[in-house]
């Protein structure tokens, strides 16, 4: 049962209006109906047990408990776009007398500059690993992170099983992150290959300092030891080769994530397929990622164009 099906016909009548009036995406669609309820909670702990009751400053209150409990305000303007679409929507069909919304200024945007990586810095940094098992495995790794786009809580969690190598593609499960299908691209898929059938074997049969190799259960990554790889081993990883590459920008596997995103961008990828491949439920943490690319043809116009 969906969302508004839990709610009351007049959210189904909304959920119609957002998708056949208002054409907005099944994503979109499925955010706004999450915050209507949340909204709803909050008033009924105020003893408010009707949306349709709710006064300007009820949503004003609720606006500042959302920025007092730490979230940021691309999310609470989300949310409050979410509210003002519901009371248009009521206004418009004589629901109420008066839009409640009104008046309301949406939170202002501090957005932080997004750091990502060039593609010289990101061969840079794949060409820095050594030919040997710990350096065919980092190679996989930082491939596996460049193609993907990975949090590195997904990387973490990902198992041999969830690689697929002969149709080239990744399965994330949606433990740590929304559950999608990632392509592979041919560098990544030959690094994992040669890790995965002539590197991992070498971690299994490590000792544990027990005498003997841990259990397998399957994960793809494994340290020293022969157990997964840890995401402090991970941030190792990213700094002890950004280090020998030469690059001074400090590398996390955050940017390594945003320098999929840019550069995919960069070369045409459309903001849909960006976030479904990143897997934002909100399309506003995507369009983030548009400023890097606005400012780059800002950039190719002021350097081309010979009245610039």
């Amino acid at each position: 049962m969906g969302i508004a099906e839990e709610m009351n016909p007049r959210f189904r009548r909304f959920e119609d209006y957002l998708v056949n009036t208002k054409g907005l995406s099944g994503n979109s669609v499925s955010a706004y109906l999450r915050d209507l309820p949340d909204f709803r909670y909050f008033l009924e702990e105020k003893g408010i047990h009707d949306l349709d009751n709710a006064s300007k400053s009820d949503i004003a209150a609720w606006l500042l408990k959302l920025k007092m409990d730490g979230m940021s305000a691309a999310t609470v303007n989300r949310k409050l776009a979410s509210l003002r679409a519901y009371y248009k929507y009521l206004a418009e069909n004589g629901g109420l007398p008066a839009d409640p919304t009104s008046g309301i200024r949406s939170p202002r945007i501090t957005r932080k500059e997004i750091e990502y990586l060039t593609i010289d810095e990101v061969d840079r940094l794949l060409s820095a690993p050594a030919d040997s098992d710990i350096g065919r495995r980092d190679l996989a790794i930082l491939e596996m992170l460049y193609a993907t786009g990975l949090r590195v809580t997904e990387l973490m969690f990902v198992n041999i099983d969830d690689v697929n190598l002969r149709m080239g593609f990744v399965s994330c499960n949606g433990a740590h992150g929304k559950a999608r299908i990632i392509p592979l691209g041919r560098p990544a898929r030959a690094a994992l290959e040669k890790y995965i059938y002539d590197i991992r074997p070498h971690f299994r049969r490590a000792d544990n300092g027990n005498g003997q190799a841990p259990e397998d259960d399957g994960a793809l990554f494994l340290n020293y030891y022969g157990e997964r790889i840890t995401r402090q081993a991970l941030w190792k990883i990213l700094k002890s080769y950004s280090e020998k590459a030469g690059i001074e920008k400090k590398i996390t596997p955050q940017i390594l994530r945003n320098s999929f995103a840019v550069h995919m961008i960069q070369n045409g990828a459309d903001l849909k397929s960006i976030q479904e491949l990143m897997g934002h439920e909100d399309p506003i943490a995507t369009q983030a990622y548009l400023s890097v690319s606005k400012n780059r043809i800002k950039d190719v116009y002021d350097n081309a164009h010979p009245r610039a």
